[in-house]
């Protein structure tokens, strides 16, 4: 009975819970604490604390860090996919439906629209990046980043995930 409890409880603000994780902490803590009694009022306070410290959606490690606290690793998973179902299952619906019309002259045109902000926002992103790493790391370590990544990425064809991982072990090694 307690993974159906769990799942309830994180199933449900994982459906009404609008905006993201923060709303969804009040709906999560009635749900576990005041609906079911999994958990108290105090434990569930400390459990938000350590997962606001942590890096990472904060629906995602109330989820996991309550369901692994009530019931072990299988209710850790019950309750991670609870939160992430009705993510998960709403996109597939979207997705069958923008398929489906995926001929339309307004998706087409949606699409066109879209792409552009997409690319303005990844844009902005960049040079976000570009500054910190400037100010934090310098500029002789941040072109040997850029320049050493944009090798490893267009002439060597590295797969981006190996090129992050090399950055990160650069920056462990030269910068600490």
């Amino acid at each position: 009975m307690v993974y159906i409890h769990l799942f309830i409880a994180f199933f449900i603000p994982g459906i009404v819970g609008y905006g993201g994780g923060p709303p969804s902490i009040p709906l999560v803590q009635n749900e576990v604490v005041n609906r079911y009694g999994l958990m108290t009022n105090q434990d569930f306070g400390e459990l938000v604390a350590l997962a606001n410290a942590l890096p990472g959606p904060i629906a995602t490690k109330l989820a996991g860090q309550i369901g692994y606290e009530v019931a072990g690793i299988p209710g850790a998973l019950v309750a991670l996919f609870a939160t992430v179902a009705p993510t998960v299952f709403l996109m597939i619906i979207l997705l069958n439906i923008l398929l489906k019309f995926k001929d339309s002259p307004k998706i087409k045109l949606l699409t066109k629209l879209i792409k552009p902000t997409i690319a303005i926002l990844l844009g902005i992103l960049a040079f976000e990046f570009f500054v910190t790493s400037w100010d934090g790391a310098g500029s002789v370590q941040t072109v040997i980043l850029i320049v050493a990544s944009l090798l490893l990425l267009e002439k060597f064809k590295v797969h981006p995930a190996f090129v992050i991982l090399g950055s990160l072990i650069y920056g462990a090694i030269f910068l600490s």
